[in-house]
């Protein structure tokens, strides 16, 4: 896996087709490394996914994933969750923190799904993101994986990587998923979405990328901010790749980790 060598810096900028040319190509590539990628939330529906995707907001998906099973046993529809005691889900979905927004949150968007659209998750954009709670990354998330429409999802790993490798200059979340959706297909917004994700959680980490394990080094203007020593870097693999559980309690048939603890179990 690890890259045999640096990239070499060109003397010249790059050109506009010579980006969208390696980025397309960085696509095929983690394709080959990641051919399991996955959204790595638990859900059975799309309202599942709905809510799962909030109160994934500034927690871990794994946390999250640990926390939704009781929530979901207690609350399996909007109209269940629409009327619930808000105390009661608090306490429920404490683990994820932020407790308290998020109840008014996943509360409120469970009324609007019940009163404006009769209890069904709705499958468009600008239906989704008219509920309380949900922006355009939600809603993507939901649209994606939910119902099969293709979009971008500019979560912090998206943004971070997106800016490394060059595809991108901006840092507005709206501004990236314009520019990303210029590079590449419709068709391949969704699963570029988790692959590009997948590589910041395993590989290009925020604080201390693993530069020396990465299978698309050759490819990136940004190589040598981590760790580029081979046997240094594959230390700090995470999840499937370092031999460590992913972030699903109930990962896809395909997925070649174990899967993560239940809250409370010890790994």
């Amino acid at each position: 896996m690890p890259s045999s060598g640096k990239r070499k810096k060109s003397a010249k900028p790059e050109s506009r087709l010579a980006m969208v040319r390696r980025a397309r190509r960085i696509n095929r590539e983690l394709a080959e490394v990641y051919p399991y990628a996955h959204p790595e939330l638990d859900f059975e529906n799309a309202f599942q996914l709905l809510i799962a995707t909030v109160l994934s907001a500034q927690t871990t998906d794994l946390r999250v994933n640990q926390t939704t099973p009781a929530l979901f046993a207690k609350y399996p529809t909007p109209e269940d969750l629409a009327a619930a005691e808000p105390e009661e889900v608090e306490e429920l979905i404490r683990p994820t923190g932020f407790f308290r927004a998020k109840t008014k949150a996943i509360m409120g968007l469970s009324a609007a799904v019940r009163d404006d659209f009769g209890g069904e998750v709705p499958g468009r954009l600008k239906d989704l993101v008219s509920l309380p709670g949900v922006g355009r990354k939600t809603a993507f998330v939901v649209l994606g994986n939910a119902f099969g429409v293709p979009g971008i999802t500019v979560d912090t790993h998206f943004m971070r990587l997106a800016r490394r490798w060059k595809w991108t200059e901006q840092d507005d979340p709206v501004k990236i998923e314009a520019e990303i959706a210029e590079i590449f297909p419709k068709s391949e917004w969704t699963m570029l979405s988790h692959r590009v994700i997948f590589h910041g959680r395993r590989i290009c980490h925020a604080r201390r990328p693993a530069c020396g394990a990465c299978p698309i080094a050759h490819l990136c203007p940004a190589y040598g901010e981590g760790e580029t020593d081979p046997e240094k870097a594959a230390k700090l693999l995470k999840y499937e790749m370092g031999g460590r559980p992913g972030q699903r309690l109930k990962p896809p048939p395909d997925y070649p980790g174990k899967p993560a603890p239940a809250l409370g179990a010890i790994e």
